[in-house]
């Protein structure tokens, strides 16, 4: 007889690695710890039968499409690319296909990507803040589609909400800065009105308060969540009423933006002008100088925004909107 090409089950891994088949589920799907000696047996075993969930049955048993998205304004910010890989490693175990729906141009509105993705019958998404209206928000809970909000209050019936502390966060590197001497530090913020740019320019504000610093109007400038968006707010900075020698940029592609401008005009970092970033993209340790920012969990953000999909998607969670928030923490390098 020719070899077996029966597909494994659950029930062979369970067998297997001498383990019961819940605590296999638990293992795929990270909803329960699991023994790291139990759990790396599991994980042999799985890798051992090629074992993969039999998503095709489940999702036809329970009229779902198997796939969970997530949307954001411009998936070329290495930040969401992060996101977009925790959300994927997460849910894939379990079955689920994650796609990425972005703005077809930066800066555009979410609402065209929402409702195609809402007409295919998606079965969760992640939906960021920047580019995402109070109307579409609505419209994708009215849908039934179980829903995570990247930031923004909670709301009943409007989605569990994942975030980190964007106030905090700013405020702890500018007050970073301050600690260092610095006393005129400008904000190269996103653009007006946005998020998480708001908060964050909240944050700045409240440290040079607390620091007896004025805040002033002609240190701010708003521009895109871009590299190029980083040069042109350096430039206007630069051009401004008066002298800097600090400026606090609102994500780490701004800096980059930044820095690159500085460099160009000889302007030494940290020396003469000291930058700070904000998310601690995977390039900002390889920058010249290597970009002092903070660190904002992206890989995390999507781990956890897939878990609490899947709470309520396969794990039975009908209980009211949740909402997690993560650490963040200051990453001192050589800009400032």
């Amino acid at each position: 007889m020719g070899a077996d090409t029966r597909r494994a089950t659950i029930v062979d891994v369970a067998a297997a690695a001498g383990v019961s088949t819940t605590t296999v589920s638990h293992v795929l799907t990270g909803r329960r710890p699991v023994a790291a000696a139990t759990k790396a047996r599991v994980e042999a075993v799985v890798a051992d039968l090629d074992y993969r969930a039999n998503a095709s049955a489940r999702h036809l048993r329970t009229e779902r499409s198997g796939i969970l998205a997530l949307v954001v304004p411009d998936l070329t910010n290495p930040f969401n690319s992060a996101m977009a890989a925790g959300l994927h490693e997460t849910v894939l175990p379990s079955g689920y296909l994650a796609v990425v729906g972005e703005a077809p141009e930066p800066g555009a509105p979410l609402s065209g990507v929402l409702r195609q993705l809402l007409d295919r019958g998606i079965d969760g998404m992640v939906l960021g803040r920047f580019g995402a209206s109070e109307a579409d928000i609505d419209s994708v809970a009215a849908s039934g589609t179980a829903l995570v909000r990247l930031g923004g209050p909670l709301g009943s019936g409007r989605g569990d909400v994942v975030r980190a502390n964007e106030v905090q966060g700013m405020f702890d590197i500018v007050d970073h800065l301050v600690h260092r001497g610095y006393r005129r530090i400008a904000f190269a913020d996103g653009p007006a009105g946005s998020s998480p740019g708001g908060e964050r320019q909240r944050g700045y504000e409240q440290a040079l308060r607390d620091a007896g610093l004025p805040v002033r109007d002609d240190l701010v400038v708003h521009t895109a969540y871009t590299r190029e968006g980083g040069v042109r707010a350096a430039e206007a900075l630069l051009a401004g009423p008066g002298p800097i020698d600090a400026i606090a940029c609102c994500n780490d592609l701004i800096a980059v933006g930044v820095l690159d401008v500085l460099r160009a005009r000889r302007i030494g970092v940290p020396g003469d002008i000291a930058v700070t970033g904000y998310d601690d993209i995977e390039a900002a340790e390889l920058m010249s100088p290597a970009l002092t920012t903070v660190l904002n969990p992206a890989r995390e953000i999507g781990r956890t925004s897939a878990r609490m999909l899947l709470d309520r998607l396969d794990h039975g969670y009908t209980g009211p909107d949740r909402e997690t928030i993560l650490a963040h923490r200051i990453v001192a390098r050589d800009s400032a």
